[in-house]
């Protein structure tokens, strides 16, 4: 598998995931969007449908409630940032192009993926990095430093939560992900 990217790669799960002939209206409503069918990953998670959704309701709150909090573009560089220090390679490509696209900055998210963490960024960026990274070492890691340079780069309470909140998930997601399959070039799907 190739290094850290921001194309669309494929997934290869390590078990067998459910087929669209065994999915069942219960599957399709924990999936939440019809389309999440034509994905192993999800395929795989539809296993447990009660899960599936609540992971799904959790996720799509984190990333596309825009009452307020943090822009799209910083959520999904949060959720890139956690990937990348991670090692998560199929998540921080999918997060890497929506950071992108939203924030119109490429060659800063592209840095991210080349570099890693600690490569150079300013003001916002920044702290939403050095504080997702933090959370996605261990969250005793996340200090009230990450709070106050999260602050002083001009988020609000409710923003500082999105953060958290994006890192936090995507710190989970990335260690189911990387524990039930890997990534592959995406003509391999």
């Amino acid at each position: 598998m190739t290094g850290f990217t921001q194309d669309q790669l494929g997934w290869e799960p390590w078990l067998s995931p459910l087929t669209a002939d065994e999915l069942t209206d219960e599957h399709y409503e924990a999936l939440v969007d019809k389309a999440r069918a034509a994905s192993p990953y999800f395929l795989l998670l539809a296993r447990d449908p009660d899960i599936l959704h609540a992971r799904t309701k959790t996720d799509n709150d984190i990333f596309y409630n825009t009452d307020g909090g943090l822009p799209r573009a910083e959520r999904e560089l949060a959720a890139t940032a956690t990937s990348r220090r991670n090692g998560c390679v199929f998540c921080a490509s999918v997060h890497s192009r929506f950071a992108a696209h939203y924030s119109k900055r490429p060659g800063d998210v592209q840095r991210l993926l080349d570099e890693g963490v600690d490569a150079p960024q300013e003001g916002t960026w920044r702290a939403v990095i050095d504080a997702s990274a933090a959370i996605a070492a261990t969250p005793a890691e996340f200090r009230p430093e990450h709070v106050a340079a999260l602050r002083a780069a001009g988020l609000d309470d409710l923003a500082i939560s999105d953060t958290i909140h994006a890192a936090a998930f995507f710190n989970w997601a990335n260690r189911l992900m990387l524990s039930l399959g890997e990534p592959t070039p995406k003509e391999d799907q």
